[in-house]
């Protein structure tokens, strides 16, 4: 059914705890914590009501192990659903409500997310979460979690919406596509690059939710063309409609689920056109209408109808090939975002294997203060970025054949620094040590 009511009645045991209780938990099944071995995975939900199917399949993840719902909101609404009405076995579900920010100290939340085989964030303000959870033991023990112990991890709306390596923050409130697209600027699109939760397979994605109510293609593909002017990253986007999810196994396979042809429930996998020299935006400037045309060919999307059964698939590891879905070309003709017919991108994929056997040779300019590298097996388009100790991106450039490439130093204190590469979803971290 697409709405189902959550009753109550399974709760077991309900918590307030910590400093004028900064947080209230509840809790259903076994109190008796057991050790499982998930099998990992991300499940993304566009919002309203949940996908069964595809919480079906996050559940089946967990391995019968225990669920840890997080949230800033609301109450106890997924624990008898979870524990019961999915009919997957788990030991136990428990939601875990913030209240205040210093519940992100509260030792029984940290022992809870290290017991968790599964955990799932709920909707709301994703400011809360980013506000509340970055730069504490919650996105540290969480991440350690992700890539110690094989968790899956999943969210719906707000919870998707910070899955990714980039993400709207909400700091200010949300925007509509109209304002992003009349000033790509606004204080309202505040998109972040900070370090927050740590999906290798969506370390160059930006996330949206939501798509079809409201309309948000065009704030999207805005936050696409700001990652693209102000860190250099030729980022990707994800997004789903209401009702419909996208669920990723460690084979980097996208499933989408959802209730076509009863319902037209889409996900969409956006990504810059690697068949133009030059895939950057025209305008894309502070107080002015964003201008990425490219003669109408800027973007390429995937966009793929989700079914019961989940057999609708994008690959996450090439972003070329897909199953039951059509190709789109997406534009912004001076603000207005724009849709057609399109074809699948025909472009150099560099494999894996020439990556990993791709060398990178680092020596200091004489003359400049500076960096210059050969890149010996490079083929096709590549972006480098050189980031801080911190993760932020200090230099970047994107080039089609990348030799002899210099990155200004000037700026940058002695220290110890990496050089990302990336190439189609592939990516390689180099250290760099600068001595001015």
């Amino acid at each position: 059914m697409r709405l189902h009511l959550l009753t109550l009645f399974l709760v077991i045991f309900f918590f307030q705890f910590g400093n004028a209780q900064s947080f209230t938990a509840y809790f259903t099944g076994n109190t008796n914590n057991i050790v499982t071995s998930p099998m990992g995975g991300i499940c993304m939900m566009g919002g309203s009501t949940e996908e069964d199917e595809a919480m079906k399949w996050f559940l089946e993840r967990a391995n019968g192990g225990d669920v840890l719902v997080i949230r800033a909101s609301g109450s106890d609404g997924y624990n008898e659903y979870m524990y019961a009405e999915l009919g997957i076995p788990v030991n136990s579900v428990e939601t875990i409500v913030w209240n205040e920010a210093a519940a992100s100290e509260e030792v029984y939340i940290h022992t809870k997310i290290r017991n968790a085989e599964a955990i799932w964030i709920a909707g709301g303000n994703q400011w809360n979460y980013v506000s509340f959870w970055r730069d504490t033991a919650i996105d540290s023990l969480i991440n350690a979690g992700i890539t110690e112990r094989n968790i899956v991890i999943g969210g719906t709306s707000a919870g998707m919406a910070i899955l990714g390596g980039y993400y709207f923050s909400a700091e200010n409130n949300t925007i509509t596509s109209e304002s992003a697209l009349a000033n790509p600027y606004d204080p309202n699109a505040t998109v972040d690059s900070q370090p927050f939760l740590d999906n290798a397979i969506l370390s160059d994605v930006i996330t949206d939710t939501h798509y079809d109510d409201p309309d948000r293609k065009g704030r999207h593909v805005t936050f696409l063309a700001r990652i693209l002017t102000d860190y250099g990253i030729n980022a990707r986007g994800i997004a789903c409609d209401e009702f419909t999810a996208v669920c990723i196994g460690a084979d980097g396979i996208a499933h989408v689920y959802g209730q076509y042809p009863d319902f037209d429930d889409n996900a969409y996998f956006i990504q810059t056109n690697c068949e133009l020299d030059d895939f950057t935006p025209e305008n894309c400037s502070d107080g002015n209408t964003l201008n990425w045309n490219r003669e109408g060919k800027a973007i390429k999307t995937y966009a793929v109808k989700g079914t019961l059964d989940g057999t609708n698939t994008f690959d996450l590891k090439d972003w070329k090939t897909g199953n039951g879905g059509v190709w789109q070309n997406w534009y912004v003709d001076n603000g207005s975002f724009m849709e057609e017919e399109g074809g699948e991108p025909e472009c150099v994929t560099v494999s894996t294997s020439i990556v990993d056997e791709m060398k990178i040779n680092i020596f200091p300019n004489p003359v400049r203060n500076s960096i210059n590298l050969e890149c010996q097996g490079c083929d096709g388009r590549f972006s480098i970025s050189l980031m801080n100790a911190l993760g932020q991106v200090c230099h970047s450039q994107i080039t089609n054949s990348i030799n002899n490439l210099t990155l200004d130093v000037d700026q940058l204190a002695n220290g110890l620094y990496t050089m990302r590469v990336r190439s189609n979803s592939n990516v390689q971290d180099y250290p760099v040590l600068i001595i001015n």
